[in-house]
């Protein structure tokens, strides 16, 4: 099934923005998380919140700060949300692309290198303590568990943010889905170097490839009338009108495996609210219906 989510912004309205985005179906509704940035509320706290004040759309953080949020205690209030929801959580993971902000906090900083171990690391933990069965022991190099009872809810979907060659094959080995950084696009030549490397990862691990979707962060203008171009010099995607963006998308489902998309508006000065709107109400109707006409 294709995602379509929104990023929501770091104002009180994001829990409006949310039963907004509940009220016209999409599935998913994500905030970063920046733990050491002051006017930003706590990434779980806001998903927690909005998860009680909505009924069927599901949370992510995108993704989560790992190097201040343990994984025994992060899988631990991941697995809190899915049950007092329904299973309405997405776990977003990454590396940790600040880590001398998230130093900050009092954590200790790794190393580029040791934030990727203690990524995959985190991603065999989190798994082990889903799914109920025996207790889990783990004694790894940056995390260590003692006969912990593993949650009795499934494991989440995880999405990881991985960016670089040792981050992208862990995500081949274990994640469900990866979110490409720096907004790129199934165009981009980020996607086209770095999907290789989950895909070849995935079948080493004896993993389908497939099971690993890609969901794009997306941003762009939703404009009431075509552009004469929906792409700058560079080739990023700028937007375009509700046609224009609903074409553009199938194509990127059809054509290139897309498995989802978050829409991030650009600040344009269009009001946060038309612009969920005319993204739930306008382009994703119209890519849902394109996508379920051309299934078999």
């Amino acid at each position: 099934m294709t995602v379509f989510g929104f990023g929501l912004d770091h104002t009180r309205a994001l829990l409006d923005q949310a039963v907004q985005a509940d009220r016209d179906g999409l599935d998913l509704v994500s905030v970063s998380d920046h733990p050491y940035l002051a006017d930003r509320p706590d990434a779980y706290a806001a998903i927690g919140v909005l998860l009680g004040r909505t009924t069927r759309i599901s949370g992510l953080v995108n993704v989560s700060n790992l190097p201040t949020r343990p994984a025994p205690m992060l899988a631990r209030m991941v697995s809190g949300l899915s049950t007092l929801t329904g299973g309405r959580v997405v776990l977003g993971l990454g590396a940790g692309g600040l880590l001398a902000d998230a130093a900050r906090l009092g954590v200790r900083q790794l190393s580029p290198a040791e934030a990727v171990r203690a990524l995959e690391e985190a991603m065999v933990v989190v798994r082990a303590l889903f799914g109920g069965g025996a207790p889990v022991t783990f004694d790894g190099e940056f995390y260590r568990v003692t006969e912990l009872a593993p949650a009795d809810v499934p494991a989440p979907r995880i999405w990881t943010g991985s960016v670089g060659p040792r981050s992208l094959a862990v995500t081949g080995r274990h994640a469900d889905g990866w979110i490409p950084g720096h907004a790129a696009d199934w165009l981009s030549d980020r996607f086209r170097t770095s999907r290789p490397i989950i895909d070849e990862a995935a079948v080493a691990a004896g993993r389908e490839p497939a099971h690993v979707a890609t969901i794009y962060n997306l941003t762009g203008r939703i404009t009431a009338g075509p552009l004469p171009v929906t792409r700058d010099p560079s080739g990023r995607w700028i937007g375009g009108s509700a046609a224009q963006w609903a074409e553009e998308l199938t194509g990127a489902v059809l054509d290139h495996g897309a498995g989802g998309f978050t829409y991030f508006p650009d600040d344009d000065g269009t009001p946060i609210g038309v612009a969920l709107g005319r993204w739930a109400r306008e382009v994703v109707p119209e890519v849902r219906a394109a996508i379920g006409a051309a299934a078999p």
